[in-house]
């Protein structure tokens, strides 16, 4: 399965190019809802990235079962009842950036990334800020969002709802070594 996702990043990020990619296969993304009830945290460092500077694209994908939460039993009802990893068992995302990146220059760069995330079978548009940091020939690339599962047709039980907030701080975090 991971040597599937790493040619399905390759793929998608190549496109009969020969510059220069940086990729990971231990990216981070993690999701924090906060409500009176109770806080829900969950992260993944299992993500596969890659990104390619020249021609600004990047691609994602993190498996749902790579999702570990402080208690079991969220663990469970998010893998069961919530995502459905067993019928939806990743998710990704491809798209690019805009702004000026120089990798041979160290800094960082805010940029706008721009693509499709497909989360639950469902692919939809997202646009979000983000920062590429050039240090010591890697890139690392973060970006903070609110994600909404309704949006992505993830139903919460009336039972749970008000324990699990409308929207979700989502944080992505990759750094990526050149290939």
């Amino acid at each position: 399965m991971k040597n599937f996702l790493l040619l399905f990043l390759f793929t998608l990020a190549l496109q009969k190019s020969h510059a220069q990619m940086y990729l990971t296969r231990n990216g981070y993304i993690g999701f924090f809802s906060k409500t009176p009830l109770e806080n829900v945290i969950a992260e993944n460092r299992q993500v596969y990235a890659v990104i390619d500077p020249d021609k600004k694209n990047l691609a994602f994908v993190s498996l749902m079962k790579g999702f570990l939460f402080a208690k079991e039993l969220m663990q469970e009802h998010f893998n069961e009842n919530y995502i459905e990893s067993d019928k939806y068992p990743k998710a990704s995302f491809t798209g690019n950036f805009t702004g000026d990146v120089d990798v041979k220059t160290e800094g960082v760069y805010p940029v706008q990334v721009n693509g499709q995330l497909t989360l639950h079978g469902i692919t939809k548009p997202i646009q979000v800020p983000a920062t590429i940091e050039v240090h010591q020939g890697k890139i690392t690339g973060k970006s903070d969002f609110k994600l909404t599962p309704a949006d992505f047709d993830i139903k919460i039980p009336s039972i749970v709802r008000e324990k699990i907030a409308s929207q979700m701080d989502v944080h992505v975090l990759v750094e990526c070594n050149p290939k």
